[in-house]
């Protein structure tokens, strides 16, 4: 199960309770959080667990506040968030013509803030469908907690899908202020699974 904090009020969340009974605001897709922790006695496939899943505004945002941050997760745990019916392994039917743009970050190079932040923008562009007309190619996202670094990464349906790919690329390398200096990588899966290591040539860098 995810680690989860103590719970606070409606009001610590910015949702007014009166209003949160009367309506809320749907998002255009569901979407389920999913949960790994490196447990060495158990199967990487055990190791996965769902969450829960949400479909409107402020289901996100009180789910998120009652989650502990991508920063204290602990090392060799992972947070996945995907559209409901995708699971967040390559295998699945929705993942295996696809890939992910990656974003690698240096643990000693980032504060925990930065590292919150830019993965809470990562969610907030999946859930507000912030990619516009590709949307649709999106599938979820990853951040892996590791000793030496963060990888942060956005699964995509169709890595032959070049022109999709690339606005995807683009759009995220604005929304998280990625300077021109630094560089996306973009990976299929197919290829990471046969060489998962670091010598692995991206298939498009922008």
């Amino acid at each position: 199960m995810a680690e989860v904090e103590n719970a606070g009020s409606a009001a610590d969340f910015g949702v007014d309770p009166r209003k949160d009974l009367l309506v809320k605001h749907p998002l255009q897709n569901t979407w389920t959080l999913w949960y790994f922790e490196n447990d060495k006695k158990k199967s990487w496939a055990e190791n996965l667990r769902p969450v829960t899943s949400f479909s409107t505004v402020e289901d996100f945002w009180c789910l998120y506040n009652h989650i502990k941050p991508a920063s204290e997760l602990r090392l060799g745990c992972d947070y996945c968030l995907f559209k409901q019916g995708i699971r967040p392994m390559w295998e699945d039917d929705a993942n295996k013509y696809g890939g992910r743009w990656l974003i690698s970050i240096e643990r000693r190079s980032t504060n925990d803030d930065e590292l919150d932040s830019m993965w809470l923008e990562i969610l907030l562009c999946l859930v507000g469908e912030g990619f516009d007309e590709v949307t649709d190619e999106v599938c979820g996202a990853v951040i892996n907690v590791r000793p030496k670094a963060y990888k942060i990464a956005i699964w995509t349906a169709d890595y032959k899908r070049e022109s999709s790919l690339m606005e995807i690329g683009r759009k995220l390398k604005t929304r998280l202020h990625i300077q021109q200096r630094d560089s996306l990588s973009y990976q299929t899966h197919e290829a990471t699974a046969k060489n998962p290591g670091p010598s692995l040539k991206p298939m498009f860098q922008i």
